[in-house]
């Protein structure tokens, strides 16, 4: 599934969550967040935090992929993924110079 925009994004934790068998409340305490929060984030919240979001999906057994597509003139091979360790660790490398 590609998803590509909050409002997407929301719907896929919603859906998962039902199928789950999860009533909002629920998943809340399990995120560690407020009910409301859940809500938020079902209805698209755009400017929800990333570490929260990272955390609900896991909790719902979500995974979450990269693929990287040609982009803005930039070479990239067509189904290709992206090392996100890889991306981490050359940032916090630049961060201590």
């Amino acid at each position: 599934m590609r998803i590509r925009t909050p409002v997407e994004l929301g719907a896929l934790i919603r859906d998962q969550r039902i199928r789950l068998g999860l009533g909002q409340k629920s998943l809340a305490e399990k995120v560690g967040v407020s009910r409301q929060w859940i809500l938020a984030v079902e209805k698209g919240k755009a400017r929800a935090e990333i570490g929260l979001i990272l955390r609900t999906l896991t909790i719902l057994g979500i995974r979450l992929t990269a693929d990287t597509e040609s982009y803005g003139g930039a070479k990239v091979h067509p189904g290709s993924t992206v090392d996100i360790d890889t991306i981490v660790a050359a940032a916090r490398r630049k961060g201590r110079k």
